[in-house]
């Protein structure tokens, strides 16, 4: 396991999303977005992501899992909770 950056709370997920998603790719990329590994974000929300860590604000992440299904993690700016979830619930 990667090591954890910032503590990622209680760990949730919309319906939708463990419907959609494999639970072993969800799991690989909590550990990646815990570790600083944003995924397929855009360069402007690394950069975000990267003052976030520094100055407690919310951190989002892009991920896709092995059947190419698009989701997001968020972790909350007080790091209580991280949302797993697709685009569309959002």
């Amino acid at each position: 396991m990667n090591e954890s950056k910032f503590p990622l709370g209680q760990v949730v997920s919309t319906p939708a999303a463990l419907e959609a998603l494999d639970p072993e790719d969800m799991r690989n990329c909590l550990e990646r977005h815990a570790a600083a590994d944003w995924g397929d974000t855009c360069a402007e929300d690394r950069e975000e992501n990267e003052t976030s860590l520094r100055c407690g604000l919310r951190i989002f992440s892009v991920y896709r899992d092995r059947n190419g299904v698009k989701f997001w993690i968020i972790t909350e700016a007080d790091r209580s909770s991280t949302c797993i979830l697709l685009p569309e619930d959002y």
